[in-house]
């Protein structure tokens, strides 16, 4: 049987010889052991109490139990944390801050993961998407590549409902020389069976793996290997809150009106006639005339005995004569005890904090001391979701890398482990307590400051103080030196700025000095003695007098 879908090629490394499959089956595959002892080509774990047979059983039994009022409350709340919804912001966001490329292929890296988005229409069914996995445990994608355009990259990713695949982990042994079998070759596909796959089936469409995606919840069963839900666990609490609800129903029901006893004096008759008795005198009193204003006749409404109605008992004779009593109703009615015990075990088996099931209690941000501790462990089980379905955008996002030339196959697995993805958080419980412990830490480095040089090293205060590691000491530098040649050049080139505003005014300033310089020389030749002005002009006036004129810079006389 040929594998249906494409295949992506990677460089074929040597299996060493071992007992032991090469990998862990942490994903819940099924494993199938052919060679030497093979006993079948396909088999199922059937359970011993006959309550789950496979897979198919699993995976309804947690549909239904999802389907429960309370059961459904706490996967809304689990659902409800882990996808924010924002119409501002996408609910989850790729980081590629540590991934050791170009900004260039930084830039489309980012690119193709919208566009997986866009194909999942995740900005849409990210709630529903993350639902379904969480209740079923396991979520199946085929990816749909046209041949003939690689390069477009992924078309389609189509949803398979997990009853109708299974994931093969086909083990193939060999026996050594020695009498030794060991494993000569680990081969996975995935079965598809649209009619549904049984402990039964045996035929399907193999599914090559680069073809599929597969995002398993991570729990698995240490007995029997099959993949589990996070409801699992809840099953049996379920099933015992509704038992509980049922019988309180019932003696509710059976408990609650009051009712009348009628004791009657049957004297020395009989047993027989004393029944008799008794059955003529309460069907006389049961008797009513009713009368009918549709039709305007009267009827008789016979009201038959039964449980809910009232009690006639015969007394003999010597006792106490005919007596009609009451029978009171339930008086702890009000007790819901046992209901909210079973409520407590089903939101713990969920991992949801108690106080979520207190509808009347507020919520309100305050300080750490104010914060319980299980809402801590479930922001950290939130947190643990996160990252498991982070496998979706992981393999999705992989196939679209490489179907578009923008990696090689073997550079995935180094830039998949520096991939993080970042989820817009709505439980601020996490932040507040980062916050005050980033406080604390603040406070105590005031304190041993003036100490830093003379009793501690720096290096010492924010490996201790700060709690720093090695890399992020080194980044910290690096973001510090490159933020100090940053203000070098913006002090330089504002210095050069303000420069070049001034120097119209020194210009200026300069100009005028050089001015009032020239103009110096001028006044010095320009200034004399006041007596000879008064001589010459004496000298002028008297030969003005006399008629005779004469010039005294040039000692010549008119004509």
């Amino acid at each position: 049987m040929q594998i249906f879908g494409f295949e992506i090629k990677r460089k074929d490394g040597e299996q060493l010889p071992s007992v032991v499959p090469p990998s862990p089956n942490d994903s819940g595959a099924t494993v199938v052991n052919t060679g030497v002892n093979a006993g079948g080509y396909y088999g199922m774990v059937m359970d011993l109490e006959g309550v789950i047979k496979n897979e198919n059983d699993l995976i309804r039994r947690y549909r239904e139990v999802a389907q429960y009022s309370d059961c459904d409350g706490a996967i809304e709340d689990i659902v409800n944390e882990a996808i924010v919804a924002d119409e501002s912001h996408k609910s989850v966001e790729i980081v590629l801050d540590e991934v050791k490329v170009s900004e260039n292929i930084k830039t489309k890296i980012r690119e193709e993961f919208y566009n997986v988005l866009r194909i999942l229409k995740f900005d849409e069914r990210a709630h529903e998407t993350f639902r379904a996995w969480y209740i079923d445990g396991r979520l199946y994608y085929q990816i749909l590549i046209d041949e003939t355009r690689v390069k477009d990259g992924i078309q389609e990713l189509r949803y398979i409902d997990p009853r109708k695949i299974r994931r093969i982990k086909n083990i193939k042994k060999e026996r050594t020389p020695q009498g030794v079998e060991v494993v000569k070759e680990v081969e996975e596909y995935y079965l598809y069976n649209d009619k549904g796959i049984t402990e039964q089936t045996t035929h399907g469409v193999k599914l090559a793996l680069d073809s599929v995606v597969y995002v398993p919840s991570g729990y698995v069963d240490p007995n029997t290997g099959m993949a589990m839900s996070y409801l699992h666990k809840a099953i049996k609490p379920v099933n015992q809150l509704k038992m509980i609800e049922d019988s309180l129903v019932i003696y509710r029901i059976s408990r609650a009106p009051e009712r009348r006893i009628f004791y009657v004096d049957v004297g020395n008759l009989p047993k027989l006639k004393a029944e008799q008795y008794v059955t003529d005198i309460m069907n006389k009193f049961r008797n009513k005339i009713v009368y009918d204003a549709t039709t305007g006749e009267t009827r008789d409404d016979r009201k038959h005995l039964s449980m809910m109605e009232d009690f006639w008992m015969p007394r003999r004779e010597g006792g106490k004569g005919t007596e009609i009593t009451t029978l009171p109703g339930g008086q702890n009615l009000g007790e819901i005890q046992d209901i909210e015990y079973f409520q407590g075990k089903l939101f713990h088996s969920l991992n949801v904090p108690i106080s979520r099931l207190q509808q009347s209690s507020g919520f309100s941000i305050g300080r750490s001391q104010e914060i319980t501790r299980d809402e801590v462990k479930f922001n950290k089980f939130i947190v643990r979701l996160r990252k498991k379905f982070n496998a979706l955008f992981n393999q999705a996002l992989r196939v679209q890398l490489i179907s578009k030339g923008i990696i090689r196959p073997d550079e995935w697995d180094e830039l998949r482990v520096d991939i993080k993805y970042d989820y817009i958080e709505d439980n601020n419980y996490a932040e507040l307590r980062d916050s005050e412990i980033m406080q604390a830490r603040m406070g105590l480095l005031q304190i041993v400051d003036p100490f830093v040089g003379k009793y501690y090293s720096q290096d010492w205060v924010k490996k201790n103080i700060l709690r720093l590691d090695d890399k992020e000491i080194k980044d910290i530098q690096k973001e510090m030196t490159k933020e100090q040649d940053i203000m070098i050049q913006q002090a330089t080139v504002q210095g050069e700025l303000q420069q070049a505003m001034q120097q119209p005014a020194m210009d200026a300033q300069a100009q005028q000095q050089q001015a009032v310089q020239a103009q110096q020389p001028q006044q010095d030749q320009g200034d004399q003695d006041p007596q000879e002005d008064d001589v010459e002009a004496e000298q002028e006036d008297t030969q003005q007098s006399n008629g005779k004129v004469t010039n005294l810079k040039t000692g010549t006389w008119p004509n």
